[in-house]
């Protein structure tokens, strides 16, 4: 990389061009590469991200080989805008501005007009002949360098101005009362122990270096670190000519997109102020105008810059036609007209939502402007999720009342409730409720189906609360330790606010926040035609095939029209949480001996037949792999003492019967214990009745006259033998029903890899498995030797001191759990060259994931419904990345 202190830009050349962000940041960049194209851009320099680096490295000072680079660049800039810096006749100012490789808009600090002081502010007035532009903006240039530079409170400097205004505009102000407020603003700066420094190289430089720290403010880290941003990459700094758009009627500031960045319409989509500067846009203190006739909404009052500068706009236009085609992609362009002349201020990649992206790249294919292969790695696959979920208007107010873990997008309202069976009751009235609760259990499944949303003061974004919000589609906020549940009470506290039952809240699962009240929200289409043709192209070119993990036919349905190609994972132990199910579950469970637990098996029988068929109908002529039962038997039994008294009642026993059985079936770490093909083997009668459902189901579907393709999955096997043994059992009554009912249907066996034992001795699993599918949620935590449930009271510490980047549960491990992967899949495929291989585990369904799988030999990745897209997309990204197509 250069070691050249300074970068150049103006006058129809530049030392640096567009493809140079890592040194000159985003916005040099663009300016340099406008240049080059001979724009209208005024002259200015860049300091390189190395320097950054450097002084950082430096103990925060800047080199004196920097500041004399810089002085020789201002000089080189006063030479062709005919103005000197410092010059008390015709005075030079710039702006130093910030430019980080990755744009991180509003995070980092910016000063205008600098280059003011007591005698550059006469010299600016004479030379403009406009006084009062003169010291509105040497008015202007104090506030912004006061707060950002010498690191005044803003609101201080600011009260100076109200107080001389009082109720009128800032165009109103006279001369008189501009330089009142300058001193003013002087007094206050004095006030707070800091000394503004008339000497302009003196205000630079501190500007600068305002801009450098700016980098590592906590909102920046905090930016970055929500991103996925490096702190590594530093910001480059960009000191340009300044023009200015208050001097009058004929000048005006405002941004531009050259397409819709909330539609992604194809069409120029912007604001603007008259008499203004560009701050007074982006900060939000103004409300600015539309650029033209369309935006306006047919309101007459609104005056448009079309209409109000006509040659302006036209010019603008053309420009920004330009600018598209040059970059290929959609640009977000600040400019600025100086008494009826175009200025390019910036041009850079747009920010937008997730569905105008898509909208943008495929129309840009369309148009001939980019190839397919562009538009495919243009998108983050992991925001195609938001595209198909409801999410916050943008615009529309709001109140955070805390801020939790984001772990499953979209955005909910409703009135809160703290127990299910309170949402089931509402709900049945015609109320929308969110479910708040400290942590969920499988008690609770019957009221988060009836909720909008759910809301966790504790657990991780792996939680029972967040693995089931995530397959039912729904947005859900975990983890959020701002928040403290008072269940007797029936409210919680955010900080000061108390949120009482019945109480309306908002929840967007996409940032994990928590807002007060009903914010109003987007319902984007569930599949719109850029999304369609988006995947269809990815589908074309990816390797890996994508299934969903759905445990009803609603779920199922769901994920089929959004590509799925089959169920990897159905869990059956969701079937059995349902009222006249989950009663006959304790039944059996309660039963002393096998024939009691077999006819109370018989109640469950029917139940879980007809879910069974309603999935093999939704997937009709597409696999689904359903697990047999996992969880240890104690969850299914009440935990809470008022429901220990129903329950025992309701099953016409003596409560304290029901709780020595709950004392005899407690485990002291249940995720090691009597679970998975544990219960197979002990209580054979559980997975005998699952497969008889399974194969009922699946000859009656076929009797229909579709095609089914039932996969039974063995959970937690350790033992090649334990499995052996499962799929004997499994096989025997599988083929009674066939012969029972006449039928032949061709099914499959195969085991959930997520014991290490499992993936190491895979060689000797293959003999009995049809197919493999890695459950990556829990060989993680059994590899970690981590519990989810447990994690939240060390992992906040583990990424602070960065003993670990991210929560292994979220990002997928692939140094470790990838290498179990690894080898499992080599060795099961070499054994068995027909074995299936699959990932089933969340993690399927995150596109780091899917480039690691894509890279083994797995055939395919599963994942919630709401992710297919997501993992379609980043299935064809792994295989671009590879040179697969």
């Amino acid at each position: 990389m250069s070691d050249q202190s300074i970068w150049f830009f103006g006058n129809g050349t530049a030392d640096g061009d567009g493809a140079m962000k890592e040194l000159l940041g985003g916005k040099g960049a663009g300016l340099a590469e406008m240049s080059r194209l001979g724009l209208p851009v005024p002259p200015g320099f860049t300091i390189p991200t190395t320097a950054c680096t450097a002084f950082f490295e430096g103990e925060n000072i800047l080199p004196s080989d920097l500041l004399e680079a810089v002085s020789q660049g201002m000089a080189r800039v006063g030479e062709l805008t005919g103005k000197r810096f410092g010059d008390s006749d015709n005075p030079l100012l710039v702006s130093v501005r910030s430019g980080a490789p990755i744009s991180m808009p509003g995070m980092m600090d910016t000063v205008l007009n600098l280059g003011l002081n007591d005698e550059t502010v006469v010299g600016l007035g004479e030379s403009s002949g406009d006084p009062r532009f003169a010291w509105d903006a040497y008015r202007r240039f104090m506030q912004m360098f006061g707060s950002v530079v010498l690191g005044v409170q803003y609101s201080r400097l600011a009260r100076e101005l109200d107080r001389v205004r009082g109720e009128r505009e800032e165009a109103d102000l006279t001369v008189e009362e501009l330089q009142l407020v300058v001193e003013r603003l002087k007094g206050v700066i004095d006030s707070a122990g800091k000394t503004f420094p008339e000497d302009v190289n003196e205000q630079l430089r501190l500007a600068i270096e305002a801009v450098f720290l700016s980098f590592n403010t906590a909102r920046a880290r905090f930016y970055r670190k929500s991103r996925g941003i490096s702190d590594d990459t530093g910001t480059a700094v960009n000191v340009q000519a300044m023009v200015f758009g208050n001097t009058g009627e004929t000048s005006a500031t405002g941004v531009a997109f050259t397409r819709n960045p909330k539609s992604g319409e194809a069409a120029l989509f912007g604001e603007w102020l008259p008499n203004a500067q560009g701050e007074d846009v982006v900060a939000g203190t103004h409300t600015p105008l539309p650029l033209y006739s369309a935006q306006t909404g047919a309101d007459p009052s609104l005056a448009t810059l079309e209409a109000t500068l006509p040659e302006a706009f036209a010019h603008l236009e053309k420009l920004q036609k330009q600018l598209e085609l040059h970059f290929r992609d959609m640009q977000d362009i600040e400019f600025t007209i100086e008494r009826g002349q175009l200025y390019l201020l910036q041009t850079r990649t747009g920010k937008r939502t997730p569905g105008a992206a898509v909208q943008i790249v495929v129309d840009l294919v369309n148009e001939g402007i980019i190839t397919v292969e562009e538009a495919l790695g243009r998108i983050d696959a992991g925001m195609l999720e938001m595209v198909l979920r409801p999410v916050l208007d943008p615009d529309a107010p709001r109140k955070v009342l805390a801020k939790g873990l984001d772990a499953s997008p979209g955005a909910a309202s409703g009135r809160v409730v703290f127990h299910a069976e309170d949402a089931q009751e509402m709900v049945s009235r015609g109320e929308k409720v969110v479910l708040v609760r400290n942590e969920t259990s499988p008690e609770d499944i019957q009221g988060m189906t009836a909720a909008e949303g759910i809301l966790t003061a504790r657990g991780g974004q792996t939680s029972h609360a967040a693995v089931v919000a995530r397959s039912m589609g729904k947005p859900c906020v975990v983890g959020c330790n701002d928040i403290v549940v008072d269940y007797a009470r029936q409210l919680f506290y955010a900080g000061d606010t108390v949120v009482r039952r019945g109480d309306f809240i908002t929840l967007d699962g996409a940032s994990g926040t928590v807002m007060e009240g009903q914010v109003p929200m987007l319902l984007p289409p569930t599949e719109s035609g850029s999304m369609h043709q988006l995947l269809v192209w990815a589908d074309e070119r990816a390797r890996l095939t994508v299934r969903a993990n759905a445990d009803n036919a609603h779920d199922a349905s769901r994920a089929r029209s959004l590509g799925a190609t089959g169920i990897g994972l159905c869990r059956t132990e969701h079937m059995f949480f349902r009222p006249d199910a989950l009663r006959a579950m304790r039944q059996m469970i309660l039963a002393e001996d096998s024939r009691s637990r077999t006819r109370a098996l018989a109640q469950v029988l029917p139940l879980q037949r007809d879910s069974f068929a309603e999935i093999f109908r939704a997937m009709d002529g597409l696999p689904v792999t359903i697990r047999l039962l996992d969880p240890p038997l104690h969850e299914f039994l009440p935990t809470r003492e008022e429901d220990v008294e129903a329950v025992a009642a309701d099953l016409g026993i003596r409560a304290g019967a029901l709780r020595h059985r709950l004392e005899a079936l407690e485990e002291s770490n249940p995720m090691l214990g009597h679970r998975g093909c544990r219960i197979g083997i002990t209580t054979p009668e559980i997975y005998a009745t699952q497969v008889r459902a399974i194969m009922e189901a699946a000859c009656l579907v076929a009797s229909e006259g579709a095609e089914v393709l039932p996969e039974i999955m063995i959970p937690l096997v350790a033992i090649d033998k334990e499995l052996s043994i499962c799929r004997e059992q499994a096989i025997a009554t599988a083929e009674k029903v066939l012969e029972e009912q006449g039928q032949a249907i061709d099914f499959k066996v195969g085991t959930m890899i997520e014991v290490p034992r499992a993936a190491l001795t895979a060689y000797k699993v293959a003999e009995h498995a049809d197919f493999f599918s890695f459950g990556t949620n829990d060989l993680t935590q059994l590899t970690y030797g981590f519990s989810r449930d447990d994690m939240g009271k060390f992992l906040p510490g583990y990424l602070k001191a960065r003993v670990l980047e991210d929560s292994p549960l979220s990002v997928f491990d692939q140094e470790g759990v990838g290498e179990l992967v690894k080898i499992a899949a080599e060795a099961g495929k070499a054994k068995n060259a027909n074995l299936k291989v699959g990932v089933c585990g969340e993690h399927g369904g995150d596109p780091k994931g899917v480039r690691f799988f894509h890279a083994q030999p797995v055939d395919y990745v599963s994942c919630s419904p709401f992710r297919v897209p997501v993992a379609r997309l980043a299935a064809a990204q792994a295989a671009l990345s590879v040179g697969d197509v």
